[in-house]
């Protein structure tokens, strides 16, 4: 049984962890937008603030990649990212819509992946909860 709890505790802080990324994600485009519709508006402080709350999550994704465990999917997202907070830095300082369309589509298809990463998790989980929970009936029978 002890084998069992490790692997459910493995589990869960696994998906926990790609929940925790997908929602930054979302927060992440999320913030764009609002920023983009601040930019419309012609409203350069608002504007800074919501760009600077997606440039901080960027910069966290970033800061937490494991270059050396995570070998060429890490250093791909160390680009994506770096690329995305470039486009971000122009976006803000030259109110520039292009380079907010490509940071947006940038997260928006790295998002789509977490996005479905969460998903197959959870439907991987539901046959091992239902296993769990016919376990723990039949011990209390």
């Amino acid at each position: 049984m002890r084998q069992f709890d490790a692997y459910r505790k493995a589990t869960v802080d696994t998906s926990d962890n790609v929940r925790l990324v997908s929602l930054l994600f979302d927060g992440a485009v999320n913030f764009l937008k609002v920023a983009r519709g601040k930019m419309e508006q012609r409203d350069i402080a608002g504007k800074g603030i919501y760009l600077g709350k997606v440039t901080a999550i960027v910069g966290e994704l970033n800061n937490s990649l494991d270059m050396e465990q995570g070998g060429e999917i890490a250093r791909n997202l160390r680009r994506l990212y770096d690329f995305v907070l470039d486009r971000l830095l122009k976006a803000n300082l030259k109110n520039d819509q292009g380079a907010l369309n490509e940071a947006e589509r940038v997260l928006e298809t790295l998002r789509s992946g977490w996005k479905e990463m969460e998903m197959k998790q959870a439907a991987a989980h539901v046959p091992v909860a239902r296993a769990s929970m016919d376990a723990g009936m039949a011990i209390q029978a």
